[in-house]
């Protein structure tokens, strides 16, 4: 139950969320999470025993608490004072602070460095739709001899510290490989995936200007093989600045396709098979930098324009990796680690630092619906996936399908499930619970591209409540901020965090002044971060997500998150899917909701009617939409977000600027121009 708060701030619960799981005593004391408690307590001669008052300790001490996360999870490198400096002239510390100023570490180093003592063990499981039964397993030993043999390419072709490395790939070992090659040298490593259409690639690449671009000739997707040599080949012709490419072989061309790549003249052709064939292994040198040296450069959707080009620390982005890993979602050495995800999305970024906890890594590169929704959890089975990482969409779709994993699959080896791209509904909760697995920890997170991390995670050492992200992150004064700039509690509201942390970006690419980063995070609340969430602090210490914030409808002044209307409206059987917006009209504004239909169903007036009556019971008479339209299609980006702001402009007569973004750019043609939305 929801009420409107007096004060105007939104929504907020007067109900107590429900306790789905709490962890037994052998598992809390087992964790990596209650090991680091125990050193922290014999250190400070103070028992701690609360992962709110640790949270509270890591805030108020951080620079003593990244300095012992450095030294609990063992980071190899040079580590010196200060922990943290910022420049006395500055206005605002929690932007301005340097962490680990005088380090000196490689990221790769640190994601190699057991590689002796488990050099016969599983670096990476591999498996290709539809080919289960030619699964790949690349041992340590072998992941390190091909890193060697990538990184000596690199070096003999002019790659050096600072340089950028691309990749136009799939989710597959090589791109591991190249990245680990790339970073072994202090260099920049950027990756797209290749759904991603030219336009965007090329508004992504063409910033950056890598030297050297990675790409397959071909993957995989929904029971076809597809080649995307054609785009290669206008990519390369259109990057300034690009000396190589090298082409793997992923997958067999279909018939008829062409097995070449037309390169420009301009640009060196080489074949990942020829680099291993002719390329002595040796032992790596991996090249010591600055804890603030690039490592990363992602992207953002680039839906409201061009994309945003954000750089990521060596140090920020291990350091912050290994405390979600280690201490957040409690991945310990030996573990095999899933996330479905692709190259160009930042789950893979995070993914692949599993490495450096000694965890073994379990790619796929697919559809996860081919053959069937059984699919990954067959995977998950064979390997004995320990955790499971997806997106709230994924799980919803198999709900909806009537996919219950635990009735066909042993799942006992999972420990963990995570879940992020959008809410994860509370009956998605139920769901997990009741057809996954009745003991699992399910890490609800939340963060992002923009720092390469999360601000809401999980809690090993803590209970699961219905709808809840378990925690706020260790390190980060996460808060919840009004317009005013006042921290609220249990009311709606903008995610902010207050403090510095080691993987806030360094910066954007092609930035020279910061004023596009500074405008970009800084600007809302002066000299606190503003994230762009739309949230709630729980009494039960957790947080609760009801959208972005530039999507939030704003009816009659009431602000109300968009996942609150999404979450009843997605459970009815008639409807696939569905999106809401807040259409412009006169000095209001009113609430408009798109459906689209499960196959077979029509929007008939009463499951209008039904719409309108579940929304209005389970949420306010304010959610009800005052127009319900059915689409072929909702819109999505290529990591499954949903694009509002898109819709918005389009429904508002606005220009969509970069609709390459999207990975079904063709459905935004149904939004347009509906005699229904003339006002």
């Amino acid at each position: 139950m929801t009420n409107q708060d007096p004060n105007g701030n939104g929504y907020h619960s007067d109900t107590q969320p429900k306790l789905l799981w709490m962890p037994e005593k052998d598992r809390i004391h087992n964790s990596r999470l209650y090991q680091f408690m125990v050193e922290l307590s014999e250190k400070k001669n103070i028992l701690y025993h609360d992962y709110n008052q640790l949270h509270h300790w890591s805030v108020s001490h951080s620079e003593e608490f990244w300095s012992m996360v450095w030294d609990f999870c063992k980071v190899e490198g040079a580590k010196k004072p200060p922990v943290a400096f910022c420049p006395p002239e500055s206005t605002t510390p929690a932007k301005d602070t340097q962490w680990f100023p005088y380090a000196k570490l490689n990221y790769a180093e640190n994601l190699l460095r057991d590689w002796r003592t488990r050099a016969a063990a599983d670096a990476i499981i591999f498996q290709c739709e539809g080919d289960p039964e030619q699964r790949q397993h690349l041992s340590w030993q072998q992941l390190y001899r091909q890193t060697s043999q990538v990184a000596s390419f690199l070096h003999n072709h002019g790659v050096k510290k600072g340089d950028v490395v691309a990749g136009y790939l799939p989710n597959i070992p090589q791109t591991v490989v190249a990245m680990l090659a790339t970073a072994s040298l202090g260099a920049i490593w950027t990756s797209t995936s290749p759904d991603f259409g030219t336009e965007s690639v090329i508004e992504r690449f063409g910033q950056t200007q890598p030297k050297v671009l990675f790409f397959a000739q071909g993957y995989q997707y929904n029971g076809k093989p597809v080649s995307y040599r054609d785009k290669v080949a206008e990519v390369s012709a259109s990057i300034p600045g690009l000396e190589h490419v090298v082409e793997i072989s992923a997958v067999a061309p279909s018939p008829g396709q062409s097995t070449k790549t037309a390169i420009p003249d301009t640009v060196s052709q080489h074949f990942w098979h020829d680099i291993l064939d002719s390329t002595v292994p040796c032992e790596l040198g991996f090249t010591p930098v600055p804890f603030d040296h690039p490592l990363y450069i992602l992207y953002s959707s680039g839906t409201t324009g061009k994309p945003k080009c954000i750089v990521h620390s060596v140090g920020g982005t291990l350091l912050n990796h290994l405390k979600e890993h280690q201490l957040q979602t409690d991945i310990r050495a030996g573990d095999k680690v899933f996330y479905f995800t692709t190259c160009g999305w930042m789950m893979w970024n995070w993914l692949v630092s599993g490495l450096a906890c000694g965890a073994t890594l379990v790619l796929y590169d697919g559809s996860p619906f081919y053959p069937d929704g059984n699919v990954l959890w067959q995977l998950a089975e064979q390997e004995q996936i320990t955790l499971f990482g997806t997106s709230a969409k994924y799980l919803e779709t198999l709900e909806k399908q009537g996919y219950r994993p635990k009735d066909n699959t042993d799942l006992s080896s999972l420990r963990t499930l995570c879940s992020t791209g959008s809410v994860l509904a509370p009956e998605q909760f139920d769901y997990v619970y009741d057809a996954i697995h009745d003991d699992i920890q399910l890490a609800s997170i939340s963060g992002g591209t923009d720092i390469c991390g999360c601000f809401a995670i999980g809690n090993p050492l803590g209970p699961v409540y219905r709808g809840e992200c378990q925690g706020l992150a260790l390190g980060m004064d996460v808060q919840v901020f009004n317009d005013n700039g006042q921290a609220i509690y249990q009311q709606q509201g903008e995610l902010v965090c207050r403090n510095s942390f080691p993987n806030q970006p360094v910066g954007f690419w092609n930035d020279p002044d910061g004023s596009k980063y500074h405008n970009a995070y800084w600007n809302s609340f002066p000299g606190v971060w503003h994230h762009g969430d739309f949230v709630s602090l729980s009494s039960t210490g957790g947080m609760v997500f009801y959208g972005r914030s530039d999507a939030v409808l704003n009816p009659s002044g009431i602000r109300i998150g968009t996942a609150e209307i999404y979450r009843q409206v997605n459970r009815l059987e008639e409807v696939k899917d569905s999106l809401v917006i807040g259409q412009n009209k006169g000095t209001d504004v009113r609430v408009v909701l798109f459906v689209q239909l499960t196959e077979g169903e029509l929007l008939t007036d009463e499951l209008k009617a039904r719409i309108q009556k579940t929304i209005r019971e389970h949420c306010s008479p304010r959610h009800v939409p005052e127009v319900i339209l059915a689409v072929k299609d909702v819109p999505r980006t290529k990591s499954g977000k949903l694009v509002e702001l898109a819709v918005r402009n389009i429904v508002h007569n606005q220009p969509v600027k970069n609709i390459g973004a999207l990975a079904n750019p063709e459905s935004l043609e149904e939004f347009k121009d509906r005699d229904e939305l003339k006002i």
